[in-house]
C-alpha cells in the first residue's frame, strides 16, 4: 500500500504537466493525429528492430490503489496508479506455478504469512531485472550501436545491455542487475545476465533469486506498439527446473519519464516489524 500511495502522489502530479505531453517525434501517426501504434516496427541502421521508446505494461482488467475495478483495455498500470498481477506473483500463467526448492518454497510460505516485511523494495532498494519488467512505472529503452540502455523511472535507475559481443564476466562482482550481454537471432534480440547477488526477489510473494541465476530474455517487437518479452529463469538453488513466463509492454507515445525515488518523504519503513 506504500508504494501505491506514492505512485498515486506522482500521477496526480504528472498527468497535467506539460513536459510529460510533448508529442513524441518521428513515430507513424494516424490521419487524425494518434499515433499509429499497429504499424511495423522501425528498424534501426543495422537493419534490426529498433527497441527504443517509453515502454508501460499493460493492465487489461485493473485493479487500482483502492481495490476497484475500472475494467479499461489495455491501459498502462502506471497511469492507472495500478499494479499487474505477475507483480505479486510472476509464475501466475504457470500451470503448476513456481517449481521451487524445498526451502524455497518454505521461505516464501512464511514471506506470504508474515506480510512481506523484508521485501527490498519495501526497503527502497533496487527490484531487480525481472520486476522491473513487471513494475507499474515506465522505463524509456534507448538502442545504440553496440549498446541498449534502460532507464527505469523506478530510483531513476539505469540498465546496460551489450550487444557488441563481449562475454559475461567470469568472477564478476555480484550486483542487484547482474552483467547482461545480448545477440541478435534474426528479430529477436537474445540477452543472457549473470552475476547477481544474492537474495534478490522476484516478485512481492518473496519469490527467490540467487546467485548461482542464469536469467534468459528474447525482445521481439512486434509492431510499433507492442514489445514481447520472454524471461527465462535457470537458478538451480531456488527452483528444481528452468521456467519461463512471457511478459508484454505497450509503447507510450506523447509522454517523457518522471522519476520516482523511493526515499523521498518515505516515513512507513521505521514502523514495519521484521520476525
Amino acid at each position: 500500500m506504500r508504494k501505491l500511495a506514492m505512485i498515486l502522489c506522482v500521477m496526480s502530479v504528472s498527468l497535467p504537466a506539460q513536459w510529460l505531453k510533448y508529442p513524441t517525434a518521428g513515430i507513424p501517426r494516424l490521419p487524425d493525429g494518434k499515433p499509429n501504434l499497429t504499424a511495423p516496427a522501425p528498424r534501426a541502421a543495422d537493419g534490426k528492430p529498433d527497441l527504443s521508446g517509453i515502454w508501460g505494461v499493460p493492465c487489461p482488467v485493473v485493479t487500482n490503489a483502492f481495490g476497484g475495478l475500472n475494467g479499461k483495455p489495455n491501459v498502462y498500470c502506471a497511469t492507472e496508479i495500478a499494479i499487474p498481477p505477475e507483480f505479486g506473483n510472476i509464475g501466475r500463467s504457470l500451470k503448476d506455478g513456481l517449481p521451487y526448492q524445498p526451502w524455497a518454497a518454505e521461505l516464501v510460505k512464511k514471506t506470504r504469512a508474515a506480510n512481506r516485511p523484508n521485501d527490498p523494495m519495501t526497503h527502497c532498494l533496487p527490484p531487480g531485472i525481472v520486476r522491473l519488467t513487471v513494475f507499474p512505472l515506465f522505463r524509456k529503452m534507448i538502442q545504440a550501436p553496440g549498446l541498449l540502455v534502460t532507464l527505469n523511472e523506478q530510483n531513476a535507475s539505469y540498465r546496460q545491455i551489450f550487444t557488441d559481443g563481449r562475454p559475461l564476466p567470469a568472477d564478476p562482482n555480484a550486483s542487484w542487475n547482474g552483467y547482461s550481454s545480448g545477440k541478435w537471432e534474426g528479430d529477436t534480440l537474445v540477452v543472457e545476465t549473470t552475476g547477481f547477488r544474492d537474495g534478490l526477489w522476484l516478485d512481492t510473494g518473496g519469490s527467490p533469486l540467487t546467485d548461482a541465476a542464469r536469467v534468459t530474455e528474447k525482445f521481439r517487437r512486434v509492431n510499433f506498439g507492442t514489445l514481447e518479452i520472454e524471461i527465462t529463469v535457470d537458478d538451480p538453488k531456488a527452483y528444481t527446473k528452468p521456467w519461463t513466463v512471457k511478459v508484454t509492454q505497450i509503447f507510450a507515445p506523447d509522454t517523457e519519464l518522471l522519476d520516482y525515488i523511493c526515499l523521498e518523504n518515505e516515513k512507513d519503513v521505521q514502523h514495519l516489524v521484521v520476525p
